[in-house]
């Protein structure tokens, strides 16, 4: 059901489980106020954060200079490497409250990781140069993830088996540049959404057939368009050059939608995606604007929705 299937096996099989909305619930912690929690997280130094995911009380980010994850505690902001360096990029990440699923960007890959204790539980190499595997999403049924150089998505089951990948037709074009990036659900959970970069366009994918359709925005580009969250009918769409979050009201569809407004705070600076924790979104500075050495210095911030 979820296009042409690979002949590539896991190296593990992943363990059933249920699919986690995303983290919005205030955190039952005894004594921990939600309007008080620390509003920048620092990061380490060269650390070159991608991605982003909460769990929890928790926040984990992906290195796209090693590959390394970082847990980071929302509620004091301190932090431990919980997956060590693998030399290949870790972007995009979900979680479905045991496991991590990280994109591998130019490796063209994914790794599957206990967010507990780190162990890799599975991978799965999914394509060759020239590739970039860029965000994923959690369904019921499977992990979702986008080919930032290809007209591809490649699906992972949950509950085990072989990878499949879906070719996207109908209205993508692949172009030069970064095509599609950040990945989110329909309000109805029917069909995915994805963000080509290059044309600013929001696309609506059938998860069974590929076919994508532009999503109708009113007129307004999704210019720089990054990582994409939705939470209810609203679609937040990380503008990492423009240094904001675009904000459209959608209808159940996920056919069309409508501006609402932009988020925008000073501390941002290339932020790339985003995840959300009581009234806040959390996004990752990636500082793409400034050279990495290994001591260039890293934050994630929050700010209001």
């Amino acid at each position: 059901m979820f296009g042409r299937r690979t002949l590539l096996t896991a190296a593990l099989a992943l363990p059933a489980a249920a699919i986690a909305t995303p983290a919005i619930a205030a955190p039952a912690v005894a004594g921990a106020d939600p309007n008080v929690l620390p509003t920048t997280l620092k990061l380490p130094d060269g650390f070159q954060p991608e991605g982003i995911a909460i769990s929890g009380r928790f926040a984990y980010f992906g290195s796209l200079a090693d590959g390394r994850i970082l847990r980071v505690n929302l509620i004091d902001g301190s932090s431990k490497v919980i997956s060590p360096a693998v030399g290949t990029p870790s972007v995009g990440l979900k979680s479905d409250g045991r496991r991590l699923f990280v994109s591998g960007g130019t490796a063209g890959d994914a790794r599957v990781i206990d967010q507990h204790n780190g162990a890799v539980l599975a991978h799965f190499q999914f394509a060759t140069a020239p590739t970039f595997i860029n965000d994923v999403i959690l369904t019921e049924r499977a992990a979702w993830f986008t080919d930032s150089m290809k007209a591809t998505l490649y699906a992972v089951p949950l509950r085990g088996g072989n990878f499949s990948s879906l070719p996207l037709t109908g209205d993508f074009v692949l172009g030069p540049g970064f095509n599609a990036n950040g990945i989110a659900r329909t309000p109805d959970g029917r069909a995915l959404l994805i963000v080509q970069t290059n044309t600013a366009t929001i696309f609506r994918v059938d998860p069974k057939t590929g076919v994508a359709r532009k999503v109708d925005l009113g007129g307004e580009p999704a210019t720089d368009g990054d990582g994409l969250l939705v939470i209810g009918r609203t679609l937040f769409v990380v503008q990492n050059q423009l240094n904001r979050v675009a904000v459209f009201r959608l209808n159940a569809e996920g056919t069309s939608g409508r501006l609402v407004t932009h988020l925008s705070d000073r501390r941002l600076d290339i932020p790339t995606t985003a995840a959300a924790f009581g009234n806040r979104l959390y996004l990752p500075n990636a500082r793409f604007n400034t050279p990495p050495t290994p001591t260039t210095t890293y934050t994630a911030v929050a700010i209001r929705r």
